[in-house]
């Protein structure tokens, strides 16, 4: 982010930034705030899944998930009908996937949806919707000050290069001590044509479960792979440090910063 687009985020946003800050100190003044304070420790020792959007999230019993806390993002709505399943929690901070799928997911209405103040200006607020105030610093791996991690969503949650990210912190100021991740691959085939920072979809996406998550006409960053693996690392140290975990119960794919579990041993104790 440019210098002047700091300032620029730093002056329109300090509004929402100052209530989000009241909000820390148990002062909300709105009813978002509320909603906020009210997520803290809600699921104090449970356990909760986090659904990755890779191709082998079809290899899962997703039907397994009908009992417990799950949290989706982006497109994985494009799987509620054939999957039989909807998340408990949806989240989404890219911009790209939020404009261009702004309609199906501002059609719905029965799921927690969990985005950043300042994309209100594609997704609506309603009565199931939480904002946060989100911290879009953009660095790579290896820049000073980064990564940072919010152990309170009141206030703010950090930007990490992933929607995964700021997954983990949610289910942190969640209380969840045991956080299981699935549809995880993090293999990425890139064959669209890219421009700067900005890959413009022209084929069906084979990156993901289902062939438009980012296909013709959708927008999506190059994935950077050390930022992401860095992140996911830093994620584990705070998770760890507060004798808390993370497990990867995917199957298969790349991700091996977490202890890997067999995803249908959760379910048969």
């Amino acid at each position: 982010m440019s210098p002047i687009k700091k300032i620029i985020y730093k002056v329109f946003y300090s509004p929402f930034q100052f209530k989000h800050w009241m909000g820390s100190i148990e002062f909300p003044l709105t009813q978002n705030e509320k909603k906020l304070r009210d997520l803290k420790n809600i699921h104090y020792g449970e356990r909760c899944f986090i659904l990755g959007n890779g191709p082998s999230l079809l290899k899962h019993d997703l039907s397994l998930l009908k009992n417990e806390i799950t949290f989706g993002v982006n497109a994985i709505f494009l799987g509620f009908e054939d999957m039989n399943f909807k998340p408990t929690y949806y989240v989404i901070e890219d911009r790209f996937p939020a404009e261009d799928n702004r309609n199906e997911i501002n059609s719905i209405s029965d799921i927690i949806k969990i985005f950043p103040e300042d994309l209100r200006y594609c997704l609506k607020k309603d009565q199931n919707t939480i904002n946060i105030n989100f911290s879009r610093y953009y660095a790579k791996w290896g820049d000073s000050n980064f990564p940072k991690f919010s152990k309170n969503i009141q206030k703010v949650a950090y930007w990490g290069g992933t929607v995964t990210y700021l997954n983990f912190q949610l289910a942190f100021y969640m209380g969840f001590s045991d956080v299981f991740l699935i549809g995880m691959d993090m293999n990425y085939q890139i064959s669209d044509k890219v421009i700067g920072n900005i890959i413009n979809a022209t084929v069906e996406d084979e990156n993901h479960f289902h062939p438009k998550y980012f296909g013709p006409g959708k927008r999506w960053h190059p994935p950077e792979m050390d930022r992401m693996f860095g992140c996911y690392e830093y994620a584990k140290q705070v998770y760890e440090e507060s004798n808390r975990n993370i497990f990867n119960a995917s199957i298969g794919g790349s991700l091996d910063v977490f202890e890997r579990v067999d995803y249908l041993s959760l379910f048969n104790k």
